[in-house]
């Protein structure tokens, strides 16, 4: 996936007071940097920030933290931030494959929203829900597992689904068309699911869990 490339980018990032510029001095420390023993809500490839942002707006007894390792797509989640005041939300400009080097078992739910799908085989091994990802996703989990996936690429979806199937994940609850739902499931969506949900494209949907 391209993104625009802006000038500077790092420098705005690491200016910004939602922006933890040394995530690995807070691994097990977290619920300190909060401030409290709120649950926390982790997202993996966070891109402008809508859904986090807003997430963290809707529910404010929940800690989020947005993940995205492109410092261009974070510049857009930064602007949007300016005179807010969101106590609940922190993000991290890192790589999602070395997320063990910033958690201990802290955290509560992993969303998976609209990551890239790398369809080809050749990249498997990058896809957010590959088996490695999964084995490191163990390490930070507090206690229960619980991954929320959104797509609109089938094919991610489907090959999603059969990993963490085998995987020994519960599927809580599955849609094939997020916003034509006969029973509607809460959902606050992407600046991608916008666009897509315009152009008519169905939403791919999984609530996902495991229970120690």
């Amino acid at each position: 996936m391209e993104y625009k490339v802006i000038k500077d980018a790092d420098k705005i990032v690491g200016r910004s007071p939602y922006v933890v510029n040394n995530p690995t001095q807070y691994k097990n420390k977290w619920h300190d940097l909060f401030g409290n023993n709120n649950p926390i809500y982790l997202e993996l490839g966070m891109g402008r920030g809508d859904f986090i942002i807003n997430m963290a707006k809707t529910y404010p007894k929940i800690n989020f933290i947005g993940l995205e390792v492109v410092d261009s797509q974070m510049v857009k989640a930064v602007n949007r931030l300016n005179n807010q005041q969101l106590p609940n939300l922190k993000l991290i400009n890192y790589d999602a494959h070395e997320i063990d080097n910033i958690f201990g078992k802290e955290i509560d739910t992993i969303y998976l929203t609209f990551c890239d799908p790398w369809p080809k085989r050749i990249d498997e091994k990058k896809r957010f829900t590959h088996v490695n990802y999964l084995k490191i996703y163990d390490k930070i989990f507090k206690r229960d597992k619980h991954i929320i996936l959104k797509t609109d690429n089938k094919g991610f979806f489907a090959y999603s689904l059969q990993t963490l199937s085998q995987y020994w994940y519960v599927f809580d609850r599955v849609s094939l068309d997020l916003h034509h739902d006969e029973n509607p499931i809460p959902n606050i969506m992407t600046d991608f699911e916008r666009r897509y949900f315009e152009e008519g494209r169905p939403i791919y949907y999984v609530d996902a869990s495991f229970k120690n």
